[in-house]
């Protein structure tokens, strides 16, 4: 079915996993197209409860952009190139209904980091290296970095990591608060699959209604707490606040019907 990935569907868990080990699984047009359609069938699937993205093999998450896909476009091209992969992956993974943890095994550099960045959150093997080295090659990061970075480990740290184009390990992702965990590589997926469990016990209404107030808390022009508030009043009419209430009264574990 795809060129580029690997998917594969397990006790509510879509584990998806970029597979071009020869060129360190980078981010081609057909692989983000690839992404794209894999991410909105997991997110369609009423099994899927848990998205989980991961790279092959044990050198790379992905190590960035085709670069040679990109290299002679003019100025209306390159920002093209940024809007629609924004648009097909980026954006629509990070608004997706569906948690998304980024299982970041290896290198996750320039286009790599953005996508893990789009997940809802990451964890990191202990041999994990990432940056986003674009200013090296005269550009800066388009796929969200500009914005996601700083979100995520402060503005300091965002335009000192994109100014030197540098790596950081794994414990200084940690430390800066990019990942979540980090574990040895053999571990890496179990701990997704953990987290993935731990999630999967609660209302998949509440967790889609939670992200969406969470992300909205980021867009410019709309107010995160009025979000909140309609998310929350939105809760009160699903069948999962019906049951996760009554199942706390009566002291007894929640079976929530996703509804």
């Amino acid at each position: 079915m795809y060129n580029n990935i690997l998917t594969s569907q397990d006790n509510g868990i879509t584990k998806i996993t970029i597979n071009r080990p020869s060129k360190l699984n980078a981010l081609n047009k057909e692989t983000i197209q690839e992404l794209h359609a894999a991410f909105r069938v997991a997110n369609l699937d009423t099994d899927t409860k848990v998205i989980i993205i991961t790279g092959s093999g044990e050198k790379a998450f992905v190590a960035g952009a085709d670069i040679s896909e990109f290299a002679d476009f003019s100025v209306s091209e390159g920002g093209n190139l940024a809007t629609k992969g924004q648009e097909l992956l980026f954006d629509f993974v990070a608004n997706l209904s569906t948690p998304v943890i980024a299982a970041v095994n290896g290198f996750a550099l320039g286009g790599g980091l953005e996508l893990a960045m789009a997940a809802h959150f990451r964890i990191a093997s202990d041999n994990a290296k990432m940056g986003l080295p674009e200013v090296s090659l005269g550009v800066i990061p388009g796929y969200g970095g500009t914005q996601r970075l700083p979100q995520l480990v402060g503005k300091g740290r965002a335009m000192e990591m994109i100014m030197t184009a540098g790596m950081i390990d794994a414990n200084h992702a940690l430390q800066y608060g990019l990942v979540n965990h980090v574990t040895a590589q053999d571990e890496l997926i179990p701990l997704a699959e953990k987290l993935a469990g731990k999630i999967m016990r609660n209302s998949s209404v509440a967790i889609s209604a939670a992200i969406k107030a969470i992300n909205s808390g980021y867009e410019d022009g709309v107010n995160g707490y009025k979000t909140e508030i309609q998310q929350f009043g939105n809760c009160f009419g699903t069948e999962d606040f019906k049951e996760g209430t009554t199942a706390f009264l009566e002291k007894r574990r929640a079976d929530f019907p996703g509804k």
